[in-house]
């Protein structure tokens, strides 16, 4: 039997859940007005406890030592996850500055340029480009630039972009799931299990890139007829904005790059340093606005704040879920279903993440999970790692499936339906959904052949 508490917390998840889905409000707002529910209701209300509405806003941790510099220890935490969001609002901060400088622009000219403006090959190297910045900037970001320039060169060239930009989001997903800072759940597992950049490069990575691979074929041979270029390329090169065209200040992006390029050495060291992701999000950040200190008002409204209220209210929801003990009651059923057997977690892990994320955000869905795996280790005494990197791949690749899957989708597809290219679930679907089951199914028998 479930208590009244857990029954309040699944319900005020659920609706949670269920708005973001309807997706007619902004995603923050449900979370938000859930988070309230969860502390009001259920906490205060009905459980009479607020050491659990402590323990959930976690905000003890920001004063310790410990968080910022953990050495060789894992950080744990319980509740909101501020490693991840302090890391996000870092990287974001540091993006802007690299957005306003236009590098982003830059580089994606740069591709067309070198590929003579034709369109086949320029969708292989925008997915390349999109699967490889994203696993250092995330791909919420690379969404944000990518689907502009490529809807920039779709009406320079005349061809019909919706098809790149559903194969640039597949590839953003792909590629971020490969490291820690490449996607938002894969941020969430790292800060919430203690594991390290190349922790996720040693296992999500490969897998990953073998996935890349194999949709960059799919998407080519699929994509050949809808994407015809109906004008010649060697004409259009002739007027192709010149990479350099995209620069607005040269210093400024010059330096803005070695800021990505320190910040990116320190996140890939951070074992070694001993320093803690919430921390190289703030020097990236402070040295993005020393950088950029005459335009410090612009990149602070460039930073996606409500994306990063929607984590904070999220966070809270699943901690609902957690301080009554659902999740726990999760966990031991599937250690139940699985017989202890780590095979069959591994398989129920992934495609349930995988099905699941294409319906729900993979956000939210990271963030329930990832309180269940850690149970499901110690009920069913199971290997924590494998878990882990299923439900790492399964949230990022499963997101692929749909619309409303990933971050990185909305971004795309919203940018695309503002300039007048509106894509359909039944279009993202059918160019979606064969690829996601393809890459799920290469990342199932990759785990089954390492991990057991």
């Amino acid at each position: 039997m479930l208590s009244l508490s857990q029954v309040l917390s699944i319900v005020i998840f659920l609706l949670v859940l269920g708005a973001l889905i309807w997706d007619k409000i902004p995603r923050y707002i449900p979370a938000l007005i859930g988070a309230a529910l969860v502390i009001l209701v259920v906490f205060l209300g009905v459980m009479h406890s607020p050491n659990t509405v402590w323990k959930v806003l976690n905000l003890g941790q920001l004063v310790q030592y410990h968080f910022w510099v953990p050495g060789q220890e894992h950080i744990e935490s319980s509740g909101i996850n501020w490693q991840t969001l302090i890391f996000i609002a870092g990287m974001m901060v540091m993006v802007a500055g690299m957005e306003m400088m236009g590098f982003f622009r830059w580089i994606c000219l740069l591709a067309a340029r070198a590929v003579g403006c034709r369109v086949m090959p320029l969708l292989i190297s925008f997915m390349l480009i999109s699967g490889f910045l994203s696993m250092f900037i995330g791909s919420i970001t690379v969404m944000l630039f990518l689907t502009m320039v490529t809807i920039e060169l779709a009406r320079l060239l005349k061809f019909d972009p919706v098809p790149m930009i559903i194969a640039e989001i597949f590839a953003a997903n792909a590629g971020g799931s490969a490291t820690l800072s490449g996607d938002p759940p894969n941020i969430i597992i790292g800060t919430g299990l203690g594991y390290k950049f190349m922790d996720f490069a040693a296992n999500t990575g490969l897998i990953a890139w073998v996935c890349m691979i194999a949709v960059c074929f799919y998407f080519y041979f699929v994509m050949r007829k809808s994407l015809k270029q109906a004008t010649n390329p060697h004409d259009i090169a002739k007027t192709c904005p010149q990479p350099g065209s995209a620069i607005t200040d040269r210093r400024l992006f010059y330096l803005n790059i070695a800021v990505f390029i320190f910040t990116t050495a320190l996140i890939i060291t951070h074992a070694e340093t001993g320093l803690s992701m919430p921390l190289i999000g703030v020097i990236a950040a402070v040295l993005t606005l020393l950088v950029n200190n005459k335009n410090i008002l612009s990149i602070c409204k460039a930073i996606n704040w409500h994306t990063l209220l929607f984590f904070l209210g999220l966070f809270v929801c699943a901690g609902g879920l957690e301080q009554t003990g659902v999740l726990e009651k999760i966990a031991r059923f599937i250690s139940n279903t699985s017989g202890g057997r780590l095979t069959i977690a591994i398989s129920i892990i992934l495609w349930f993440s995988a099905f699941a994320s294409a319906l729900i955000d993979n956000i939210p869905f990271v963030a329930t999970m990832l309180p269940i795996i850690k149970e499901l280790s110690i009920v069913g005494g199971m290997n924590l790692p494998p878990l882990a990197w299923a439900l790492a791949l399964g949230t990022d690749l499963g997101g692929n499936a749909t619309p409303i899957g990933a971050s990185a989708n909305v971004v795309g597809t919203s940018l695309a339906q503002k300039e007048g290219y509106p894509i359909s679930w039944k279009r993202f679907l059918l160019y979606a959904l064969p690829p996601m089951l393809l890459t799920v199914g290469i990342c199932h028998l990759m785990l089954l052949l390492r991990y057991t």
